[in-house]
């Protein structure tokens, strides 16, 4: 067996996944006759350890395996559960997805959850976007928009993560992510007072926030590092989308995507508002972005803390204490 890992310490957030490990699981999945050709850890994610694993037949398979539970975050915890759930969700974009071959949550093979999904053919767009002139970028854009205004169409019974818990107010689903937050930020030895300074103020409007009476769904993660395109063709066309791991009932105009397009207007971003439509139309739908800012801004919190990143963490609390004063204006 050809096994090609990425060198991880000790001290690491993702740990390593072993040859037995990956036998084992094979098997388990696919049959205890299974023989793995080659198992080859791919490095772009930085959550779940990824692996492109060839079994010997026509198609690779992915298999990706989640931090274990020593690993799990209090704001997100057992994000590939939650992505497991969301599947029958997405069921209008799920020619996009890829299908899931088989998922073990139970620790019994390994310590940690996993599964496998089937191959998506492509070009990973966070390398061939770039390969396109800037002038025609705007078409890959334009299918973003498209792909999260028809994720958002679906409607849920309740605000917080698909596999819950289940929250009757987006208030309540959204405090209760920023006590969790706080908690990891604590547990990780950073400072947890600005998110709850930021709570308190949001608070005070609490009923703006709970004008957003109908949960839909959010994929959470939609952008370019989640996406395929398609080889060859004449302009930008998404062909897959991936890691539904951070799916969420709420209000749209908190997704991951619509604070991303919001970041740099006046660029081939914009195409994305010509196929999704416009967002923030009133005083109280802008009050509210800024608190969906603050919640992305979190979260970015511990994956800069992860990574070393100091810079990037002491621009990010900066940014959510400029929010705070903002959101008392």
């Amino acid at each position: 067996m050809k096994y090609q890992p990425i060198a991880r310490g000790a001290g690491d957030f993702q740990q390593p996944v072993s040859v037995e490990e990956i036998r084992a699981v094979s098997r388990a999945a696919f049959g205890k006759n299974t023989e793995v050709v080659s198992a080859v850890e791919l490095g772009d994610g930085f959550y779940n350890n990824t692996f492109t694993v060839d079994l010997g037949r026509e198609q690779p398979v992915v298999l990706r395996v989640a931090p274990g539970p020593s690993r799990q975050a209090h704001a997100d915890p057992e994000l590939m559960r939650n992505e497991y759930a969301a599947v029958p969700y997405l069921a209008p974009v799920a020619d996009l997805l890829p299908h899931t071959l088989a998922a073990d949550f139970t620790h019994r093979v390994i310590g940690r959850d996993y599964l496998f999904q089937s191959w998506l053919d492509g070009v990973p767009a966070s390398s061939g976007l770039t390969s396109y002139p800037q002038s025609k970028r705007g078409a890959y854009f334009g299918g973003l928009g498209e792909i999260a205004r028809t994720v958002h169409n679906v409607r849920g019974q309740g605000f917080g993560p698909v596999a819950g818990p289940a929250h009757k107010r987006w208030s309540d689903a959204l405090f209760s992510w920023f006590g969790r937050a706080a908690a990891d930020l604590t547990d990780n030895g950073l400072d947890a007072g600005d998110i709850d300074r930021l709570v308190k103020v949001a608070d005070r409007n609490r009923a703006v926030l709970d004008e957003v009476v109908e949960p839909r769904l959010l994929h959470g993660d939609l952008w370019v590092g989640n996406t395929m395109l398609a080889r060859g063709a004449p302009e930008p066309t998404i062909t897959g989308v991936f890691d539904c791991d951070r799916a969420w009932w709420g209000d749209p105009e908190a997704d991951w995507p619509i604070y991303l397009a919001l970041r740099k207007p006046g660029s081939e971003r914009d195409a994305f508002w010509e196929s999704y439509g416009q967002v923030g139309r009133t005083e109280e739908a802008r009050w509210r972005a800024m608190v969906y800012e603050a919640r992305h801004a979190t979260g970015l919190l511990l994956e800069f803390q992860r990574f070393g990143l100091e810079k990037e963490l002491a621009e990010t609390y900066g940014e959510i204490r400029d929010l705070i004063v903002r959101l008392t204006d």
